[in-house]
């Protein structure tokens, strides 16, 4: 994967229990599948391999009572995945946390980019 260039802030980490974690690649995941309706898709725009998504996916399937994310089998149709509802909530309240996260550190953030070099 291609180094970053990551703009000033923060990321944000959650840990729900011991080894279920949610961040940002995770969420951007699921934004993913959600705007292209597939799993391979989502990890191409990531730069992923399909295994790679398809794993986290099954990962956060497995962290929550319910699916975030469901899929349909290929075939003649082709496949796809959408997310759940609970998907969708859950992604909700993550991208909330990382606004009220960013509001919330903003000016000690500020501070200490004042004291780093150009």
């Amino acid at each position: 994967m291609k180094p970053r260039n990551r703009k000033i802030g923060a990321r944000l980490r959650l840990v729900l229990k011991p080894g279920a974690a949610l961040g940002p690649g995770k969420m951007d995941l699921l934004e993913g599948i959600r705007e292209t309706g597939s799993i391979s898709a989502a990890g191409k725009k990531m730069e992923m391999s399909y295994r790679r998504a398809w794993l986290l996916v099954d990962e956060l399937n497995g962290f929550f009572r319910e699916p975030l994310v469901s899929t349909a089998k290929g075939g003649h149709e082709g496949g796809g995945a959408t997310l759940t509802a609970l998907g969708e909530e859950v992604l909700a309240r993550y991208r909330e946390m990382e606004r009220v996260t960013a509001i919330a550190i903003a000016r000690e953030l500020d501070a200490l980019h004042r004291l780093t070099t150009s």
